[in-house]
Protein backbone atom coordinates (compact mmCIF):
# COMPACT_ATOMS: atom_id res chain seq x y z
CA UNK A 1 0.00 0.00 0.00
CA UNK A 2 0.99 3.66 -0.78
CA UNK A 3 1.97 5.26 2.46
CA UNK A 4 3.68 8.40 3.91
CA UNK A 5 7.39 8.37 2.90
CA UNK A 6 10.09 9.91 1.05
CA UNK A 7 10.21 9.84 -2.87
CA UNK A 8 13.59 9.01 -4.80
CA UNK A 9 15.93 12.21 -6.00
CA UNK A 10 15.29 10.31 -9.15
CA UNK A 11 11.60 10.75 -8.80
CA UNK A 12 11.40 14.54 -7.55
CA UNK A 13 13.47 15.24 -10.54
CA UNK A 14 12.15 13.64 -13.17
CA UNK A 15 9.19 15.24 -15.49
CA UNK A 16 6.13 14.27 -13.53
CA UNK A 17 8.10 15.17 -10.46
CA UNK A 18 8.69 18.65 -11.71
CA UNK A 19 4.92 19.25 -13.06
CA UNK A 20 2.50 21.51 -10.80
CA UNK A 21 1.07 19.30 -7.95
CA UNK A 22 -2.19 21.16 -8.41
CA UNK A 23 -2.06 20.76 -11.87
CA UNK A 24 -1.66 16.61 -11.99
CA UNK A 25 -4.43 16.53 -8.84
CA UNK A 26 -6.28 18.02 -11.95
CA UNK A 27 -5.69 15.58 -14.05
CA UNK A 28 -6.25 12.45 -12.11
CA UNK A 29 -9.55 13.98 -10.93
CA UNK A 30 -10.19 14.72 -14.44
CA UNK A 31 -9.22 10.99 -15.54
CA UNK A 32 -11.60 9.37 -12.70
CA UNK A 33 -14.59 11.38 -13.77
CA UNK A 34 -14.06 10.50 -17.27
CA UNK A 35 -14.11 6.58 -16.19
CA UNK A 36 -17.19 7.22 -14.51
CA UNK A 37 -19.07 7.87 -17.86
CA UNK A 38 -18.28 4.65 -19.33
CA UNK A 39 -18.49 0.87 -18.55
CA UNK A 40 -16.49 0.40 -21.72
CA UNK A 41 -13.03 -1.83 -21.10
CA UNK A 42 -11.33 0.72 -23.78
CA UNK A 43 -11.04 3.68 -22.05
CA UNK A 44 -9.61 2.23 -18.73
CA UNK A 45 -7.50 -0.12 -20.41
CA UNK A 46 -5.91 2.78 -22.35
CA UNK A 47 -5.73 5.22 -19.28
CA UNK A 48 -4.20 2.45 -16.93
CA UNK A 49 -0.92 1.87 -19.73
CA UNK A 50 -0.92 5.14 -20.32
CA UNK A 51 -0.46 5.94 -16.68
CA UNK A 52 1.92 3.29 -15.73
CA UNK A 53 4.19 4.29 -18.95
CA UNK A 54 3.91 7.62 -17.88
CA UNK A 55 4.91 6.89 -14.26
CA UNK A 56 7.92 4.35 -15.24
CA UNK A 57 9.14 6.65 -17.79
CA UNK A 58 8.28 10.42 -17.00
CA UNK A 59 8.03 9.51 -13.77
CA UNK A 60 11.22 7.20 -12.84
CA UNK A 61 9.29 5.58 -10.92
CA UNK A 62 10.89 1.92 -9.69
CA UNK A 63 9.24 -1.12 -10.60
CA UNK A 64 9.56 -2.48 -7.29
CA UNK A 65 7.28 0.51 -5.95
CA UNK A 66 4.54 0.35 -8.24
CA UNK A 67 4.47 -3.21 -7.70
CA UNK A 68 4.01 -2.88 -4.20
CA UNK A 69 1.87 -0.17 -4.58
CA UNK A 70 -0.28 -1.85 -7.20
CA UNK A 71 -0.67 -5.33 -6.82
CA UNK A 72 -3.57 -4.86 -3.59
CA UNK A 73 -5.65 -2.73 -5.97
CA UNK A 74 -5.07 -5.04 -9.26
CA UNK A 75 -5.96 -8.45 -7.33
CA UNK A 76 -8.86 -6.26 -5.99
CA UNK A 77 -9.85 -5.54 -10.15
CA UNK A 78 -9.71 -8.92 -10.49
CA UNK A 79 -11.75 -10.91 -7.81
CA UNK A 80 -14.39 -8.11 -9.06
CA UNK A 81 -13.96 -8.76 -12.40
CA UNK A 82 -14.57 -12.35 -11.88
CA UNK A 83 -17.36 -11.62 -9.40
CA UNK A 84 -19.52 -9.59 -11.81
CA UNK A 85 -19.09 -11.85 -14.73
CA UNK A 86 -20.06 -15.06 -13.11
CA UNK A 87 -22.93 -13.52 -11.05
CA UNK A 88 -23.96 -11.20 -13.42
CA UNK A 89 -27.60 -10.36 -14.18
CA UNK A 90 -26.79 -10.84 -18.05
CA UNK A 91 -26.51 -14.56 -17.60
CA UNK A 92 -30.00 -15.09 -16.21
CA UNK A 93 -31.48 -13.93 -19.84
CA UNK A 94 -32.28 -16.98 -21.13
CA UNK A 95 -32.58 -15.37 -24.70
CA UNK A 96 -28.66 -13.91 -24.45
CA UNK A 97 -26.51 -16.94 -25.59
CA UNK A 98 -23.92 -18.12 -23.46
CA UNK A 99 -20.41 -18.44 -24.72
CA UNK A 100 -19.36 -20.73 -21.40
CA UNK A 101 -20.33 -23.40 -19.03
CA UNK A 102 -18.30 -23.29 -16.20
CA UNK A 103 -19.91 -26.02 -13.91
CA UNK A 104 -23.46 -24.16 -12.43
CA UNK A 105 -22.12 -20.68 -14.27
CA UNK A 106 -23.37 -19.84 -17.78
CA UNK A 107 -21.16 -17.04 -18.65
CA UNK A 108 -22.69 -14.60 -21.74
CA UNK A 109 -20.97 -12.21 -23.90
CA UNK A 110 -22.78 -9.35 -22.19
CA UNK A 111 -22.19 -10.60 -18.51
CA UNK A 112 -17.92 -11.18 -19.44
CA UNK A 113 -17.79 -7.42 -21.16
CA UNK A 114 -19.59 -5.95 -18.14
CA UNK A 115 -16.85 -7.81 -15.60
CA UNK A 116 -14.32 -7.30 -17.75
CA UNK A 117 -15.39 -3.69 -17.91
CA UNK A 118 -15.73 -2.88 -14.12
CA UNK A 119 -12.37 -4.47 -13.19
CA UNK A 120 -10.43 -2.39 -15.97
CA UNK A 121 -11.68 0.84 -14.22
CA UNK A 122 -10.82 -0.11 -10.44
CA UNK A 123 -7.36 -1.26 -12.60
CA UNK A 124 -7.09 2.54 -14.21
CA UNK A 125 -8.43 3.91 -11.05
CA UNK A 126 -5.12 2.48 -9.00
CA UNK A 127 -2.74 3.11 -11.79
CA UNK A 128 -3.58 6.61 -12.07
CA UNK A 129 -3.67 7.07 -7.87
CA UNK A 130 -0.13 5.53 -7.72
CA UNK A 131 1.54 7.60 -10.24
CA UNK A 132 0.18 10.45 -8.56
CA UNK A 133 1.21 9.10 -4.93
CA UNK A 134 4.69 8.23 -6.33
CA UNK A 135 5.42 11.42 -8.62
CA UNK A 136 4.21 13.91 -5.89
CA UNK A 137 6.08 15.34 -2.60
CA UNK A 138 3.37 15.90 0.22
CA UNK A 139 4.83 18.97 1.16
CA UNK A 140 5.21 20.24 -2.45
CA UNK A 141 1.32 19.44 -3.06
CA UNK A 142 0.75 21.91 -0.11
CA UNK A 143 2.47 24.34 -1.23
CA UNK A 144 0.94 24.09 -4.51
CA UNK A 145 -2.45 24.35 -3.20
CA UNK A 146 -1.89 27.44 -1.18
CA UNK A 147 0.07 29.13 -3.71
CA UNK A 148 -1.76 27.98 -7.02
CA UNK A 149 -5.46 26.70 -6.17
CA UNK A 150 -5.48 29.52 -3.00
CA UNK A 151 -6.41 27.35 -0.42
CA UNK A 152 -6.50 28.74 2.75
CA UNK A 153 -2.88 28.34 5.00
CA UNK A 154 -4.30 26.82 8.06
CA UNK A 155 -6.18 23.96 6.47
CA UNK A 156 -3.58 22.90 3.80
CA UNK A 157 -0.49 22.78 6.38
CA UNK A 158 -2.75 21.05 9.08
CA UNK A 159 -3.60 18.68 6.60
CA UNK A 160 0.09 17.89 5.73
CA UNK A 161 0.84 17.69 9.34
CA UNK A 162 -2.15 15.42 10.08
CA UNK A 163 -0.57 13.35 7.15
CA UNK A 164 3.04 13.27 8.46
CA UNK A 165 1.99 11.94 11.65
CA UNK A 166 0.17 8.69 9.99
CA UNK A 167 3.66 6.95 9.86
CA UNK A 168 3.86 7.87 13.85
CA UNK A 169 0.66 5.52 14.82
CA UNK A 170 2.78 2.49 14.03
CA UNK A 171 5.29 3.50 15.99
CA UNK A 172 3.53 4.63 19.11
CA UNK A 173 1.46 1.13 18.77
CA UNK A 174 4.70 -0.63 18.68
CA UNK A 175 6.03 1.33 21.89
CA UNK A 176 3.00 0.60 23.64
CA UNK A 177 3.53 -3.01 23.38
CA UNK A 178 6.43 -3.37 24.55
CA UNK A 179 5.27 -1.47 27.62
CA UNK A 180 3.20 -3.79 28.21
CA UNK A 181 5.45 -6.72 27.90
CA UNK A 182 7.48 -4.76 30.12
CA UNK A 183 4.63 -4.52 32.68
CA UNK A 184 4.31 -8.79 32.59
CA UNK A 185 1.21 -8.39 30.26
CA UNK A 186 0.54 -9.48 26.90
CA UNK A 187 1.72 -8.19 24.09
CA UNK A 188 -0.56 -8.80 21.07
CA UNK A 189 -3.43 -6.47 20.60
CA UNK A 190 -5.67 -5.73 23.32
CA UNK A 191 -8.71 -3.46 22.98
CA UNK A 192 -6.69 -0.75 25.99
CA UNK A 193 -4.29 0.06 23.08
CA UNK A 194 -6.57 2.13 21.52
CA UNK A 195 -7.20 4.53 24.67
CA UNK A 196 -3.27 4.83 24.50
CA UNK A 197 -3.20 5.75 20.88
CA UNK A 198 -5.82 7.95 21.16
CA UNK A 199 -3.89 9.87 24.15
CA UNK A 200 -1.27 10.03 22.21
CA UNK A 201 -2.90 11.13 18.88
CA UNK A 202 -4.03 14.24 21.26
CA UNK A 203 -0.89 15.44 22.53
CA UNK A 204 0.51 14.98 18.91
CA UNK A 205 -2.02 17.15 17.64
CA UNK A 206 -1.60 19.73 20.75
CA UNK A 207 1.83 19.37 20.32
CA UNK A 208 1.37 20.36 16.61
CA UNK A 209 -1.40 23.24 16.74
CA UNK A 210 0.56 25.45 19.48
CA UNK A 211 3.70 25.00 16.62
CA UNK A 212 1.76 26.47 13.79
CA UNK A 213 0.30 28.87 16.39
CA UNK A 214 3.60 30.25 17.10
CA UNK A 215 4.69 30.31 13.72
CA UNK A 216 1.62 32.75 13.20
CA UNK A 217 -0.07 30.20 10.59
CA UNK A 218 -3.99 32.41 9.02
CA UNK A 219 -2.74 35.66 10.44
CA UNK A 220 -2.09 37.37 6.80
CA UNK A 221 0.04 37.56 4.22
CA UNK A 222 3.42 35.22 4.31
CA UNK A 223 6.76 35.12 2.58
CA UNK A 224 7.59 31.89 0.93
CA UNK A 225 10.41 29.43 1.23
CA UNK A 226 9.47 27.53 -2.17
CA UNK A 227 7.58 29.16 -4.72
CA UNK A 228 5.21 27.22 -7.02
CA UNK A 229 5.04 29.10 -10.36
CA UNK A 230 3.66 27.15 -13.69
CA UNK A 231 5.72 26.76 -16.56
CA UNK A 232 5.88 25.32 -20.36
CA UNK A 233 6.47 21.69 -18.61
CA UNK A 234 2.81 22.24 -16.99
CA UNK A 235 1.62 23.57 -19.93
CA UNK A 236 2.98 20.46 -22.18
CA UNK A 237 1.34 17.68 -19.41
CA UNK A 238 -1.77 19.33 -19.17
CA UNK A 239 -1.89 19.04 -23.36
CA UNK A 240 -1.05 15.46 -23.74
CA UNK A 241 -3.19 14.39 -20.29
CA UNK A 242 -6.64 16.19 -22.14
CA UNK A 243 -5.20 14.26 -25.73
CA UNK A 244 -5.53 10.88 -24.09
CA UNK A 245 -8.76 11.78 -22.06
CA UNK A 246 -10.03 12.20 -25.78
CA UNK A 247 -8.67 9.71 -26.84
CA UNK A 248 -10.00 6.93 -24.48
CA UNK A 249 -13.97 8.48 -24.21
CA UNK A 250 -13.62 7.88 -28.35
CA UNK A 251 -13.10 4.27 -27.25
CA UNK A 252 -16.81 4.25 -25.08
CA UNK A 253 -18.48 2.86 -28.64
Amino acid sequence: MITARDLAPAQLDSVLGRTSPLLKLAISIAWLLGLATTVAPGPPLLMALTAVGAGSILGRVPGRDFARALAPLWLAALGLATFNTLFGAANGDPNAAAIAQLGPFRITQAALAAGIGLGLRVAAIGAVGAVFALTTDSTRLVDSLVQQGRLPERFAYGALAAYSAVPRFSEDLATLRQARRIRGLRGDWHPRLLVGLLVLAIRHGDRMAIAMDARAFGSGPRSRYREIRWSRLDLGVGLAAVVVLALALGLRA
